[in-house]
């Protein structure tokens, strides 16, 4: 066991094959007593459907809620093709979680009824006030292009609670994620988490991409595809990769976390990752973009001496972290490893107590974004475990 469990979080991880072994080690390290809830982060290259069924034996009766990940972080730091879990105490946390089975028919009217449902579940638990003491976790399929319509009618339902998430990941084969709700794993889903608790907590984000003067204006899009077809009124890859500095055959993954483009709102600017380039020399995003907006071309900065900074920020309000729930951007860990710069920040994840994932898309209070790490910090109990 990685946490000792008298403080309210237990955090596992397992990197065996066998999916029954996996379901083994994270059931010898996270079940206890007090146990009510387990978060968990896989790769996709398990088979699924069995992982399910013995997650679902070892861990029969508690409430669990997962996804497929593009890379899980680990109480050891970064893992890939493995799983990462945290397990919840009922003495510190309530939770209650709920499916979106169809994300493009989900209406303002279905968040209301969700996050009543979800904040009656909580009450029940009888920890703390909902307002001031809870956060909501989202979980969106990474593919489906629909994590806005979600974003738009559950920021709109939680109002003033904080809420942020990840959109699941498949290592990096861009062909299907999965959430895990009540058992099963769920493509084109989502699952919302609704956490209340009476520790301390701080949801946040933040990036080390910084703006240059070079503008795309997006001049032919087609938004439900996230496909722009047209940049500055030239082929989008072309004029892309003329601001980069390459040729349109060798725009890869690497290249766009290297080079990102990003909205400003207001005074802060929101990264649009580039998922691919397409034979019809037209790019694919990560995120929604609209005909007519102007992309502003970034470059990277400093990736850990930004999350050093946020972490410190984050100290001087909660002290040393219990948990860290973490959503990266997998473009941020591949651009580590294209430096070879991973060993340093996988050490200080550690030392944060993050858990969480490398994702397809992080979610922040509403906005969809991308290349940024999100998250929720929760402050350690003063004075001992609720009894």
């Amino acid at each position: 066991m990685y946490e000792g469990q008298g403080e309210g979080v237990c955090r596992g991880m397992s990197s065996a094959r066998d999916v029954e072994v996996v379901a083994q080690d994270l059931a010898r390290q996270l079940i206890h007593p007090h146990l009510g809830f387990v978060l968990f982060f896989c790769s996709a290259e398990y088979d699924l459907p069995a992982l399910a069924e013995m997650l679902e034996r070892y861990f029969g009766g508690i409430d669990l809620v997962g996804c497929t990940s593009a890379g899980e972080i680990t109480p050891a730091g970064y893992g890939r093709g493995c799983v990462s879990a945290v397990g919840f105490d009922v003495r510190s946390f309530a939770i209650s979680s709920a499916l979106i089975d169809e994300m493009e028919r989900f209406s303002l009217l279905d968040a209301q009824q969700m996050v009543e449902t979800l904040v009656a579940g909580c009450r029940r638990g009888g920890l703390a006030p909902i307002k001031d003491h809870s956060f909501a976790l989202t979980l969106l399929d990474g593919l489906s292009s629909r994590e806005e319509v979600v974003l738009a009618a559950l920021g709109a339902a939680l109002g003033a609670i904080p809420h942020f998430g990840g959109s699941a990941g498949d290592d990096r084969h861009l062909t299907h994620t999965h959430v895990y709700h009540q058992g099963q794993f769920h493509t084109g889903a989502a699952v919302v988490v609704l956490v209340n608790t009476w520790l301390d907590f701080e949801v946040f984000t933040t990036h080390h991409v910084v703006p240059r003067a070079e503008k795309l204006v997006v001049t032919r899009a087609d938004s439900g595809s996230r496909r722009v077809h047209e940049l500055n009124a030239e082929p989008a890859a072309l004029e892309y990769a003329r601001l980069v500095g390459v040729a349109p055959q060798a725009l890869d993954f690497a290249l766009f976390s290297a080079h990102p483009l990003a909205v400003r709102v207001d005074e802060r600017y929101y990264v649009r990752s580039i998922q691919q380039a397409n034979e019809d020399l037209s790019l694919t995003f990560y995120c929604a973009v609209e005909n007519g907006i102007v992309l502003t071309a970034m470059s990277t900065g400093p990736l850990l001496p930004n999350l050093e900074a946020q972490f410190r920020r984050l100290h001087e309000r909660l002290g040393p972290p219990l948990l860290t729930i973490g959503c990266d951007c997998f473009l941020r860990r591949l651009e580590l490893e294209v430096g070879g710069d991973t060993q340093a920040t996988a050490a200080f994840l550690r030392s944060q107590q993050v858990i969480g994932f490398n994702t397809y898309g992080e979610q922040f209070n509403g906005m969809h974004i991308n290349q940024t790490f999100t998250g929720v910090a929760i402050g350690r109990p003063r004075g001992g475990v609720r009894r």
